[in-house]
């Protein structure tokens, strides 16, 4: 400490100088989080128009507008802009990740300056001043102790460990190879002291801090592009080569054929606005934005649209132990009091469970060593279990949930004595406290003096198992006190490290009869105990994870523990969960520290749990993983998780323990935070990844109907089967509710029992490219049949054969729309059980109809009324391409997707 004190130049008990600290902050700056380059809202609004797909849609806008197209360009424009506005909201919010990190600083400290202690804004500290600490303080900078009182410091949020750690004034060795979560002499900013007392030497301040450093990883880190982003990209540079290819041929070969050069451009700038679904983008966001509701409603709220489809080629979930697989509620699950292992049942806070022995139940009002233990367990305890009462629902019916005010450890001793019916309200007023001797560091043991009636005093005491025992020279047996030999102190300590290999962590509780005068201090009180017995304890996994574990790996997911906590405690749960399976590893924070690059990225897929593990770990982590071509999503609670949630191809955060900082790095927050939630999210976006193929197989194969008929009829020397307005009205009327409804498809049976897509994968990949040329081909063919039929029935009435053709490519249309709900054949699902699809379709046809039949829109769209033998051929000519299609497809089945990752 006198070198540390020596080489930040002050004297601990006068602290720094004014016009030295002063120096110093000019030097060193604020003790602040910078925030990195921030956008302007201006230029994220303009990011939206950068897209390829929008870049082309306005393209077309203007085209149209210059043709006069006015109500296509303005339909063009609402789409783009109600996308931009969506994608702002999005990236707007994203960047406040920054923010919330530097509202977790303290915003004043108590710090000795000139001699004296004095509140000063914690910006304004400095390395080498003296801070002091007290219960409920936040930490407002990075500290080296000096001396601890008692000292515990939350630091779950940065650290992963489940209970406050204790601290301490002394030296440790093995410098910066000490894991975070070890480093007992320091401090750090952010975190919280929940008890005693601390003097501490500013070591680092602002982006220098270890939070710092996680607020530089989030500002480096880049955010991935989403598997939907880059198919839509890619959809957008094929569309528009094609149209405009295709377009050109067009109008060449119309004009070669004769036809007038002014109507050809026309119908060729139809065709190009045809070939790209303008509605596509619009579409897409719907379908997200309906998938993001049905999500909330099962507690998982979506932050970034896009990466609700992204769940859907997740192969491997990297989850945060504490909170996330656990439920944060330490819980006693083991006792061991009179020479037997009780076993305690119910999890969490709720006290309620029982005590068996061999599987037979354990009375403790008829148990004298179990009653001891638990009163001593509660009475040597400053923790309170405290019950609430809310009203929910329209009953308004009222619900109780259990809390404890208090620490962790402690609250977990007055769970279990509630459930042996010793609550804290009634054993207080059997027992009067008389005197404690507090918890430290030191002596790792905690005692009070009780007293019941005016006659009785019992000193009671609980600590680390092998520091009690050795003050120990008797053992409660049969609930009386024999002589403890060094037998039973072997068996006792045997015990001991049984419950320890379970990954619980021990305590050992003792007392003794007090005759005489108070004792003054602890050394004079805590010695010729009784030992009585050993509570072991954990932060029980959640009951429903396991069921959700078995569900990833039956879809193809992996499930891998990330956590801050220590190895044995992480080994055990995950074995408990079913994510530690035979042959996998399980790699510490040290080890990994180790490992070369190229080492880590050829043991990474077959790792499964990481322990005791730093920020800059878990980012290693996910890009090894990432690296190796898996899609990553990071599940985490704490300011620790948020670099490695920004940099995951979906961040996950939870909604209730969550930092805010976690929060805003996050694509997606559970409400509940409950790890099966992400099972459910996972369905839903693989069911709405099927949906947004099934749509954009509907759009495009119905485009590529809408081009050949054009095309071959050109090729043919035929007039124009469809005039512009019809084209038009087919691409954003017609097309626009049925692709819609597809986007609300209830999810096919095998959604998850299959292995997650490759992220690389088309959007054409596995049938959709095949069903989008070969129906669209059919679509053409027989709309083109009809036009020729009718065309040659009567030559001289043009309009009535284009209204057929306009009809049938209509009606064709409507029905192969029911085609693509499956990815095997139009036959293999009831067509009804999507009702707002039948009424999407039902509506397109009425418009159909209105378009035809009311007089005043038939010369607008160039259509007669037709009759029943014209019906029969429209009819016939639009049924035939799905049903002929469905045939096909029975014959030749579709292949399933496979997983390279």
């Amino acid at each position: 400490m006198e070198k540390l004190t020596a080489h930040f130049d002050v004297d601990p008990a006068e602290g720094l100088e004014d016009t030295e600290a002063e120096k110093r902050k000019e030097k060193v700056g604020p003790n602040q989080l910078a925030e990195g380059k921030r956008l302007s809202p201006l230029a994220l609004l303009l990011n939206q128009f950068k897209d390829f797909m929008v870049l082309v849609l306005l393209a077309a806008t203007l085209i149209s507008g210059l043709l006069g197209e006015y109500t296509d360009a303005i339909a063009i424009i609402a789409i783009v802009l109600l996308n931009a506005v969506l994608g702002f909201i999005q990236e707007f919010r994203a960047e406040k990740s920054l923010t919330a990190l530097k509202e977790l600083s303290a915003p004043m400290a108590r710090v000795k300056r000139n001699g004296s202690w004095k509140r000063i804004p914690a910006a304004e500290l400095v390395p080498g001043d003296i801070v002091s600490l007290e219960s409920g303080d936040r930490i407002p900078a990075d500290l080296r102790l000096i001396h601890a009182e008692n000292l515990y410091i939350e630091e779950s949020a940065l650290t992963g460990e489940s209970v406050p750690v204790s601290k301490t004034g002394s030296v440790i060795r093995g410098g910066e190879e000490v894991p975070l979560g070890d480093r007992k002499n320091m401090a750090f900013l952010g975190t919280m002291a929940v008890r005693g007392t601390g003097i501490g030497l500013v070591v680092f301040t602002g982006m220098k801090t270890e939070m710092g450093k996680i607020a530089h990883l989030i500002q480096t880190t880049e955010s991935m592009q989403t598997p939907l982003q880059n198919r839509l990209e890619q959809l957008g540079k094929v569309l528009i080569v094609v149209s405009l290819f295709l377009t050109a041929v067009v109008v060449l070969t119309g004009i070669i054929h004769g036809h007038d050069a002014y109507k050809m451009f026309l119908a060729g700038v139809s065709l190009a606005v045809a070939a790209i679904p303008e509605g596509l983008p619009a579409i897409v966001t719907i379908a997200l934005a309906l998938g993001v509701q049905r999500m909330i409603r099962r507690r998982a709220i979506v932050r970034k649209l896009p990466s609700v489809e992204t769940l859907g080629c997740a192969s491997v979930i990297c989850s945060d132990k504490t909170g996330t697989l656990t439920q944060n509620k330490m819980t006693v699950t083991h006792l061991w009091v009179d020479g037997r292992r009780l076993e305690v049942s119910g999890s969490g806070y709720e006290p309620e469970g029982e005590f068996t022995f061999d599987g037979r139940k354990v009375n403790p009002g008829r148990d004298p060593g179990l009653k001891r233990l638990l009163e001593v367990a509660v009475l040597c305890n400053n923790a309170r279990l405290i019950r609430e009462s809310s009203r929910e629902g329209m009953l308004r019916r009222k619900q109780e949930s259990w809390r404890v005010d208090g620490d962790p450890t402690e609250g977990a001793l007055m769970v279990v004595g509630a459930k042996g019916g010793h609550t804290g309200e009634a054993l207080e007023k059997e027992w009067k406290r008389v005197r404690e001797f507090p918890f430290d560091s030191e002596r790792k043991m905690m005692s009070v003096l009780v007293e019941k009636g005016k006659g009785q005093r019992v000193l009671m005491t609980k600590g680390a198992p092998d520091v009690l025992l050795n003050r120990c020279t008797h053992l409660l047996r049969g609930g009386r006190p024999v002589p403890l030999t060094e037998a039973m102190r072997e068996k006792i300590l045997s015990h001991n490290d049984q419950l320890a290999a379970m990954a619980l962590r021990n305590l050992a509780f003792a007392c003794r009869e007090w005759k005489g005068a108070e004792p003054g201090r602890e050394s004079e009180a805590e010695r010729e105990l009784v030992f009585v017995g050993l509570a072991g304890m954990i932060d029980p996994p959640r009951e429903e994870v396991k069921k959700a574990i078995r569900t990833c790996r039956r879809a193809g997911i992996r499930t891998v523990m990330i956590t801050g906590d220590h190895q044995t405690t992480a080994v055990a749960i995950a074995r408990q969960l079913g994510i530690l399976t035979e042959g996998g590893l399980t790699v510490n924070g040290n080890q990994l520290q180790r490992m070369s690059d190229r080492e880590f990225e050829q043991k990474a897929k077959h790792i499964q749990v990481y322990a005791r593990v730093s920020p800059e770990h878990k980012l290693k982590i996910v890009k090894a993983l990432q690296k190796d071509g898996d899609v990553v999503a990071m599940t985490g609670d704490g300011v620790n998780d948020a670099p490695a949630i920004k940099a995951a191809d979906i961040g996950i955060a939870m909604g209730i323990t969550g930092t805010d900082v976690s929060k805003e790095a996050s694509s997606l927050i559970l409400s509940d935070d409950n790890f099966a939630t992400i099972v459910s999210a996972i369905e839903e976006g693989r069911s709405i990844y099927d949906n947004i193929r099934k749509f954009i197989s509907y759009l495009l194969a119905s485009n590529v109907g809408e081009i050949l008929v054009m095309f071959l009829a050109m090729l043919a020397g035929m007039p124009l089967p469809l005039v512009p307005i019809q084209i038009l009205w087919v691409n954003l009327v017609t097309d626009g509710l049925p692709a819609m409804a597809l986007g609300v498809d209830p999810a096919e049976e095998d959604t998850m029992d299959r292995p997650p897509r490759n992220s690389r994968e088309s959007i054409f990949a596995r049938g959709v490219g095949w069903k989008i040329v070969s129906r669209g081909l059919l679509i053409g063919t027989f709309t083109l049949a009809s036009f020729w039929v009718a065309y040659q029935e009567a030559p001289d009435d043009l309009v009535r054969a284009q209204t057929i053709a306009f009809a049938t490519l209509v009606l064709a249309q409507l029905i192969y729309v029911f085609d693509c709900r499956s990815s095997q054949s139009v036959f293999h699902r009831n067509p009804l059980n999507n009702l707002p699809l039948v009424l999407a379709v039902v509506s397109s046809a009425l418009l159909l109809l209105v378009v035809m039949y009311y007089p005043p829109l038939q010369p607008i769209f160039h259509t007669v009324s037709l009759g029943f033998r014209e019906w029969t051929l429209v009819v016939a000519a639009s049924a035939l391409p799905t049903l002929l299609a469905g045939l096909i497809d029975l014959i030749r089945p579709v292949r399933q997707p496979v997983h390279h990752g």
